[in-house]
């Protein structure tokens, strides 16, 4: 892995050699429109690189418009989207793939995941992002919400292992034997609602924030990359999208790494990946 130098210039080189920024915006829950464009325009216009959205969330088409007029080179960017749980089987991933492209305005799709493991479907579906990827649609191909039993599954299927696990991962979940798993297999985690979806009122984090000098939000922000995990934080307001980028001036010390660690309650905010009916 590269060096920890900045949200907006390096970043973790991926199993198939493509560089991934480390700090992200997320788009989840941003109104398609001129919400979604204002955030992505104000993220890159302060530098952030890395956009990820998803079909579910039916912002493509503001997120492309937003990468259009933010006058940006195309090869700066790295464009993330998924394939969602009713697209999901060889063929309909495939139409799922070109309606993202279309709506995203982009010839190529930076990184292209399989939102949630799909009962029955998500091993085809693997199967299509595979021969995405071959046919040059896609550069990566990776998946989202997956445990460990489900990329066994894939990677026995095929052989093709995902470069990317995009999984909720914050201090009250913390995923320690996924984490493991994915390092083992030389997959890149990536965190999800690592803001705990604003539940941030905890006294270790505010601690921390005073003894740093920082907001409990990039505190959380820092541990997620100091043990090599991107971070994509939501937000639509530019002054917080700036304030998130602001994690690269310090470093956490191991003791407080492992505080943090010390909260795990396996609590989730979402949907559990082996139980879930959407």
């Amino acid at each position: 892995m590269s060096q920890l130098n900045g949200p907006f210039t390096g970043g973790p080189t991926l199993s198939d050699g493509v560089t991934m920024p480390w700090l992200g915006l997320g788009v989840w829950q941003t109104k398609d429109g001129d919400e979604v464009i204002h955030a992505v325009k104000s993220a890159i216009e302060i530098g952030y690189r890395s956009i990820d959205t998803a079909s579910a969330y039916k912002n493509e088409e503001g997120v492309g418009q937003a990468i259009k007029e933010a006058g940006v080179p195309r090869e700066e960017l790295f464009i993330t989207t998924k394939v969602f749980n009713n697209e999901q089987g060889y063929e309909q991933t495939l139409k799922a793939c070109e309606s993202s492209r279309k709506k995203l305005g982009l010839d190529v799709i930076d990184l292209y995941l399989i939102h949630w493991p799909v009962k029955e479907k998500f091993r085809e579906t693997w199967k299509a992002l595979v021969h995405l990827q071959k046919e040059g649609y896609v550069k990566s191909i990776g998946v989202s919400n997956f445990q460990t039993h489900h990329l066994n599954s894939i990677i026995d299927d095929t052989g093709v292992v995902p470069v990317v696990n995009q999984v909720e991962f914050h201090p009250l979940l913390t995923q320690r034997e996924l984490l493991k798993y994915c390092q083992d297999q030389n997959i890149q985690l990536e965190a999800w609602s690592p803001l705990l979806q604003g539940n941030l009122d905890i006294p270790l984090l505010q601690d921390l924030a005073q003894k740093y000098g920082k907001t409990p939000a990039q505190i959380v922000l820092r541990w997620d990359i100091q043990q090599g995990v991107i971070t994509i934080p939501k937000s639509v307001h530019a002054d917080r999208i700036r304030e998130n980028a602001g994690i690269f001036d310090f470093t956490l010390s191991d003791e407080d790494v492992l505080a943090i660690e010390g909260l795990n309650k396996n609590h989730r905010y979402g949907p559990d990946p082996d139980n879930f009916n959407f």
